[in-house]
């Protein structure tokens, strides 16, 4: 792709315009890929427990604010999609790493039980290792994101369909209570 392309403007004048990199391309550099690294360090595992292998970050710690400290969390984390994009990750990457974070964010809102979760997930170590993967292997990665993806719809599926059932279940089990009297 050329680097511009010039333009006359009636005055006499040249305009050059200039290309900006498309998401397919691969422009990232590997100080974005360190500082993607340095991110998920800090969110994920920047504080170790002493006497264990246990590590804990600001993820872990907004966590404890429920609602707003996940999605300042889930903000910061979107920095690392942002580099896989820039790297020419295909969408099937970028949206297993926005599940990634998906999760993190909607698990880690339920008190208590999320508080724990954001500790242990660590979504965005997963998603530079991700894209690290991706970097070295990206054919490789590609089809296993997409296979992820199609198992993710289909489990869904299978949830929607057996809370249904489930629904029905119960509406007919209440209405043959409410009958039988």
């Amino acid at each position: 792709m050329s680097s511009g392309q010039s333009l006359c403007i009636p005055d006499g004048s040249t305009l050059v315009l200039r290309y900006m990199a498309t998401p397919l391309q691969p422009t990232g550099t590997d100080k974005e890929i360190d500082r993607a690294r340095a991110l998920a360090r800090v969110l994920d595992t920047a504080v170790g427990i002493p006497g264990t292998k246990f590590r804990f970050g600001v993820d872990a710690v907004l966590g404890l604010f429920p609602g707003v400290g996940d999605v300042l969390s889930g903000m910061m984390s979107s920095y690392i999609v942002l580099a896989a994009w820039r790297r020419g990750a295909s969408a099937s990457v970028i949206g297993r790493m926005l599940a990634n974070i998906g999760v993190d964010t909607a698990i880690g809102s339920i008190p208590i039980l999320g508080d724990v979760f954001d500790a242990t997930f660590k979504s965005n170590v997963r998603n530079v290792q991700l894209l690290e993967r991706y970097v070295a292997a990206p054919k490789q990665v590609e089809r296993r994101s997409l296979r992820m993806a199609v198992v993710a719809v289909v489990v869904v599926a299978a949830i929607i369909v057996g809370l249904g059932l489930a629904s029905v279940a119960l509406a007919l089990f209440v209405w043959n209570l409410m009958t039988s009297s």
